[in-house]
């Protein structure tokens, strides 16, 4: 038995998830999307991704990115290497794609502040 908390609404319910022949049962759930966020975290974890690249010349030297979709778990060691290789030039506007459709999943990489001076 897993137990999980559910982070879909403010509730937070505790979940307990069984694996038996039938497939997965979960318990603990007050509203059906506890047993879709169960289901899903048990099976395919996913999670969106926050890091930061490096900015090309000036300040700051790191620009704060993040993933526009939840990644699966077990890429986003991949991912972060790849954000990390990435130098952006400035300026750079929040917003702007840093990596579009990362490895064809539909994930793209957006900054998330605005950097040197970034056009009206």
């Amino acid at each position: 038995m897993k137990e999980l908390t559910c982070i879909v609404c403010p509730m937070g319910c505790a979940l307990a998830v069984d694996e038996g022949a039938a497939g997965l049962m979960v318990s603990g759930n007050r509203c059906p999307r506890g047993q879709v966020y169960a289901q899903e975290e048990v099976c395919f974890p996913k999670r969106v991704v926050t890091a930061t690249c490096a900015a090309a010349g000036g300040e700051p030297r790191r620009i704060p990115v993040k993933t526009s979709a939840p990644c699966p778990r077990d890429a986003i060691p991949e991912l972060l290497t790849d954000i990390y290789r990435v130098t952006v030039s400035l300026p750079v506007c929040a917003g702007d794609i840093i990596i579009a459709d990362w490895h064809g999943l539909g994930i793209d990489v957006a900054a998330t502040r605005s950097a040197a001076v970034c056009g009206a």
